[in-house]
Order: structure tokens, then C-alpha cells, then sequence
């Protein structure tokens, strides 16, 4: 271990973020040239010059020149079939978007102006299922062990031995995982974290701390987290500790499986809610009927008590793919009506989840990365754009309509352009949160992926860089 913590303490130092920031502005000009088919694009990469590339905007009042925003859908007949964009000067003053000017707008005269260089602007990404507490980004390379023939109680086992591992530089790899996320575009998120026997409220001071330190350039709400069973560990005073430590959610895991006692576990779950007025965000990956009768039985605890409406979500619940369709329209008409949002991270594989169907009925639906790489997976980039991505090709979504769409699962709904082709965002007093891309347009980004070369967080630039204008 303490080789470890001493390649993890050098890595920090090294400061991740202005290494993505380098790597953001290195790869601009490729991924334009090789990422979209618009020549004009890749003649304004060519002339830019490296020495006006600022990583740092602290104007409180500033102009972005030569945004590239999209207008509306381009038809052939009744196929959509393009997407019209044009260049516009956002005006930034504190953290707000004052005004978009169009091309031969008369702009304000003598505030500090930088350029975009008609890259495309994403609404921001919210990273809303994330574990930031526990990692093993930032150390060396380190692959789970092998799952095959091991329960989730095996899991929880492991996890008691490398918590203590974790824990001493748990701060440094949270910060180093927020800045992986804000390379991506991504700068709202909810982060669940571990409240168990072995780290007891230290993982969440932890978190804390490293939040603070980004309380201008990331928001995350917080989940307290009973990993190892809300029953089965005994952590009910913990968690209520927790919720008095600026926690938003109470959390809970597989109460069949895990604490072996389905009504008894929600009921404790809930009651931790009811106390406080906080959320509840449950992780369920139970796919048996004991998995159909939490679902049902969450829903019922909700119709019966008002005070819950609107403030559950439903993190993975593998149970919606055994649903025949007659009840799954049952399921998620009652879901809708009570407020009820899914949490997925659109998994790949056997579980084919009914995320459209969730959404038609007027489900809110998000996506999170989970894990980046810790004990659980190594397989997580972070990017939320990816998320999209597979949203797409999963629900066969490769037309441009469609691709377009598809974004929403990353943005918290936000989409340029509304399902009839109007501008939706941005808009005159929206908040300054966006990022950059070398796409013509969403549907290019969603299908491509290119790099995110600049991310703002209320009118900060956050991660990446642009080029200030010459005087």
C-alpha cells in the first residue's frame, strides 16, 4: 500500500487536470479533420495559434465567439435528414448566458472576447450514478477479481479488506475522477457513497472534502450508501448520522439478496426518509420475482405516502427486463404518476432494459457511469456522450432524428432542439454550463464521440481550452 499511495500522491501532483487540458487542445484539430466532414471546420483548427490558448476564464462578464448552435431540422419530405446550424457570440455574465448574438450583431463594446471556433456547444452532461468515493483511478493498473461463481455477499467480503487500502488517498482520487468526468462535459452528477461497519463516515467525510474543493466547478448531490446491507451491516445509525452531514438521498441495496428480509430492509429505507425529508436512491439489481416484488412494493410505500412523490429513484432495476409488456405499461404508468425515476447505466449484454418504453410513459430516465474502475469493473470512460451513444445503437436510434435524441439521457433531458426542430437550448438567462465539440451538429456528436476540447460550469471554464481573441 504505500507504494501505491506514494504513485497515486505523484500522479496528483502532476495535476490531472492540466494534462487533460494539454490533451484536450492537442487533439482538437485531429478530431475535427477526422471526425466531421466540414472543411471550414478544420481550416479554423489550422489557424489556431497554441500561445492564445487560455485553460482559465475567470471574466465575470466575457464574449465566446463563433459558437456553432443548431437552428432546426432539415427535411427531405417528411425525413429529417440534417440538422441547420449557424455561428453565434454567446455573452457570458456572471455565470449566466446574457445574450446570443447573431452573425452581424452589433456586439458590446470592450469585454474580454474568446473563441470557439465554430465548434459545436452540447448542453451539459450529468454523470447521475457515479461511486466517486472509492476507486482505483489515479494508482496503477488494477483488474477485478474474477467474478465467476461469486455472489454479491463474496463482494461485500472483498470490498471490507480494500476499504481500508482506499481510504487514505480516497480524496485525491474522488478530485482526479471529477476531472475525468469535466474532460467529458460533464459537471452536475450524483455520487453514492459507502456508509458501512469497516469505513464508517469516513468515505463520506472524504468525499466531502474533495466536493468542496470543487464547489465552483462541479455540483453533485449525494447519496449515503449502505454497500454492505442496510440490516445486514447494522449501519441504520450511521446512516442517519449521514444524513446530517448535507447528504440529499438515503440509499439501499438488494433487500432480498442481501439483507434477506425484502419488506423489513425498504421499510427501515423509507423510514430514514420519512425522518428526514430526504430522497431515497435504491440500488436494485435483483432480477427474481424478488426483484418484481420490490419494485411493486416500493411503489405501493410511495402511493402511501405522499411525502415520497417526486423524491425516488430506482437505480438499475434489473427486475423491469423480466416484465411481460402488459406489465411493464402497468409498472411504468404507476412510476410516472408517482414520480418514480429510473437510474441506468444503459447495460450491454443479456439485460436489454426498456428504457424507451420507460420514457414514452412519461418516466424520467438517467444514466451514470457506476463504476470507472474499482473492485466492482474496469470498464468505465466516465463520458456521458458515450452513454448516448450506446442509447443509440441499442434502441436502433442511427437516423439523424433519432440520434439527436438519444442525447437527452445525458443531459438530464436538455436537447437543443425540441422533437419539432424549434431551438430549445440555449437560451437568454440559462445557466453558462456547456461544452465544445468539433461536430456539426448533435446527431454527428452522439454517432462520432469526438473529444470535448472545453467544458463551462456557470460561465467557468472548467476543463479544456480556447483560444482568446486578439485585440
Amino acid at each position: 500500500m504505500d507504494d501505491e499511495e506514494t504513485m497515486v500522491h505523484n500522479a496528483v501532483s502532476q495535476s490531472r487536470r492540466a494534462f487533460l487540458s494539454r490533451t484536450g487542445q492537442l487533439t482538437t484539430a485531429a478530431a475535427v479533420a477526422g471526425l466531421t466532414g466540414t472543411a471550414g471546420h478544420a481550416a479554423t483548427a489550422e489557424t489556431c495559434k497554441e500561445d492564445a490558448t487560455v485553460t482559465s476564464v475567470k471574466d465575470s462578464h466575457y464574449l465566446l465567439a463563433d459558437v456553432r448552435l443548431e437552428e432546426g431540422f432539415e427535411k427531405d419530405g417528411d425525413v429529417i435528414v440534417a440538422t441547420r446550424t449557424a455561428l453565434y457570440t454567446l455573452e457570458i455574465r456572471d455565470g449566466r448566458i446574457a445574450a446570443l448574438h447573431g452573425a452581424g450583431s452589433a456586439l458590446p463594446a470592450g469585454l474580454p472576447t474568446y473563441q470557439a471556433n465554430g465548434q459545436l456547444a452540447l448542453p451539459t452532461m450529468r454523470d447521475m450514478h457515479i461511486h466517486l468515493d472509492k476507486t482505483f483511478y489515479g494508482g496503477p493498473w488494477q483488474a477485478p477479481r474474477p467474478r465467476q461463481g461469486k455472489t454479491i455477499m463474496d463482494m461485500i467480503a472483498l470490498e471490507e479488506k480494500l476499504l481500508p487500502q482506499l481510504l487514505p488517498t480516497s480524496v485525491e482520487r474522488a478530485e482526479g475522477l471529477i476531472a475525468l468526468l469535466q474532460s467529458h462535459g460533464s459537471t452536475i452528477a450524483r455520487s453514492h457513497c459507502n456508509i458501512d461497519p469497516v469505513s464508517g463516515l469516513k468515505s463520506l467525510e472524504h468525499l466531502k472534502r474533495a466536493l468542496e474543493k470543487h464547489a465552483d466547478d462541479f455540483t453533485c448531490e449525494i447519496v449515503a450508501f449502505p454497500q454492505h446491507g442496510l440490516l445486514h451491516s447494522k449501519v441504520d445509525g450511521l446512516m442517519r448520522e449521514a444524513m446530517q452531514m448535507g447528504v440529499e438521498f438515503v440509499g439501499g441495496l438488494d433487500p432480498t439478496n442481501v439483507d434477506s428480509a425484502m419488506e423489513k430492509s425498504l421499510d427501515a429505507m423509507f423510514q430514514i426518509a420519512l425522518d428526514t425529508g430526504k430522497g431515497v436512491d435504491i440500488h436494485l439489481h435483483e432480477t427474481s420475482p424478488a426483484g418484481v416484488a420490490a419494485v411493486n412494493y416500493m411503489i405501493d410505500t410511495v402511493e402511501k405516502n405522499p411525502a415520497l412523490k417526486d423524491k425516488v429513484t430506482i437505480s438499475h432495476a434489473f427486475a423491469l427486463t423480466t416484465l411481460a409488456p402488459e406489465q411493464l405499461e402497468e409498472t411504468a404508468a404507476r412510476f410516472a404518476a408517482n414520480g418514480i425515476t429510473i437510474a441506468s447505466t444503459v447495460p450491454i449484454g443479456g439485460l436489454m432494459m426498456p428504457l424507451p418504453q420507460l420514457s414514452k410513459a412519461g418516466v424520467f430516465v438517467m444514466t451514470g457511469t457506476d463504476s470507472v474502475i474499482d473492485h466492482w469493473s474496469p470498464f468505465g470512460s466516465g463520458d456521458m456522450l458515450e452513454k448516448a451513444y450506446l442509447y443509440a445503437q441499442l434502441y436502433r436510434g442511427s437516423d439523424e432524428y433519432h440520434l439527436s435524441r438519444s442525447l437527452a439521457i445525458a443531459t438530464g433531458g436538455v436537447l437543443p432542439l425540441d422533437d419539432e426542430g424549434d431551438r430549445a437550448w440555449p437560451k437568454a438567462g440559462d445557466e453558462a454550463g456547456f461544452s465544445l465539440t468539433p461536430a456539426s451538429c448533435t446527431a454527428e456528436a452522439v454517432a462520432r464521440l469526438p473529444a470535448r476540447t472545453a467544458t463551462f460550469h456557470r460561465g467557468r471554464l472548467v476543463a479544456g481550452g480556447i483560444d482568446k481573441a486578439s485585440s
